[in-house]
């Protein structure tokens, strides 16, 4: 299995009484699967999954494992239990390079290779080392590329550095390079990235999942924009005011330790959406 296209790492919403608004949820995933996205990815970071109870995580996978039986799911899992507690029908599981200790190259291939045993779905590895503060190299990736039951890797190393360069230049046969950092993926998928996950693509989807079926430079341009606007503070801070706005879902709450977006930068956002980009079902 090569995992490809388009994989929006869903929000999740609140209503306005602060409980998961399930409703929304399933709709938002109907909505960027029907424009075109290849999967969807439930509890990423994006999702804010370290706010939620267990029963609502446990909920929060059961509206989506249901949504996506024709689709692609990918669960954010990070540890043993996490990972057992994945849906049977997910496609993978998206697990972080172990963050703040910093254990080397070594730990982590030893780390995940253990991960990769106990799960019984493939893996999908999160690099984003400006989170992490954990380094790898291309020959590091190719060493985790190897390990049994892994699948591929969310690539989001902050740019385009000379790792990436060449990593893609000899990409592991059979392994998944998705972009994970939205205002670089139109580069990365110049360089041969197989997808993206992608927190934008909650807006103007369809173009996204276009961009990740073929790679388009001014199309990837103009979506580094609305990516940028996107991300102009904590995700997924902005993505939510903006869909509130749009009327997509009920609040644009988040969770503590995040606060809501500046209503500038919602606007700002706003006006980037609404250049003629198409939303789910229609356009904004």
């Amino acid at each position: 299995m090569t995992l490809s296209g388009l994989h929006v790492p869903l929000i999740t919403p609140f209503a306005p009484d602060g409980t998961v608004d399930l409703p929304a949820l399933e709709r938002l995933a109907a909505d960027v699967l029907d424009a075109g996205a290849s999967g969807v990815v439930a509890l990423g970071t994006t999702g804010e999954p370290s706010s939620l109870t267990p029963a609502e995580r446990a909920s929060v996978l059961t509206v989506l494992a249901d949504v996506c039986r024709d689709a692609q799911l990918i669960v954010g899992a990070n540890d043993a239990g996490a990972l057992r507690a994945a849906p049977a029908s997910a496609t993978a599981a998206l697990t972080l390079v172990p963050p703040f200790v910093r254990p080397g190259a070594d730990g982590v291939v030893a780390h995940l290779t253990a991960l990769a045993a106990e799960s019984p779905v493939p893996l999908v590895i999160y690099h984003v080392p400006y989170r992490t503060a954990q380094p790898l190299t291309a020959d590091a990736v190719r060493r985790l590329a190897a390990i049994p039951g892994v699948a591929g890797m969310k690539l989001a190393v902050g740019g385009i550095d000379a790792d990436t360069i060449t990593l893609m230049a000899d990409p592991p046969a059979g392994f998944a390079i998705l972009g994970g950092d939205d205002a670089f993926i139109s580069p990365l998928l110049a360089l041969g990235a197989h997808g993206g996950i992608l927190a934008s693509a909650h807006l103007a989807t369809a173009e996204y999942a276009a961009l990740t079926r073929a790679w388009e430079p001014a199309l990837g341009h103009r979506l580094a924009r609305l990516s940028a606007a996107l991300f102009a503070e904590p995700n997924p801070t902005v993505i939510k005011g903006v869909l509130y706005a749009q009327g997509r879902i009920a609040t644009p709450d988040v969770r503590l330790p995040l606060l809501p977006a500046a209503p500038e930068s919602v606007r700002a956002a706003l006006d980037q959406a609404g250049q003629g980009w198409s939303v789910s079902t229609g356009a904004v």
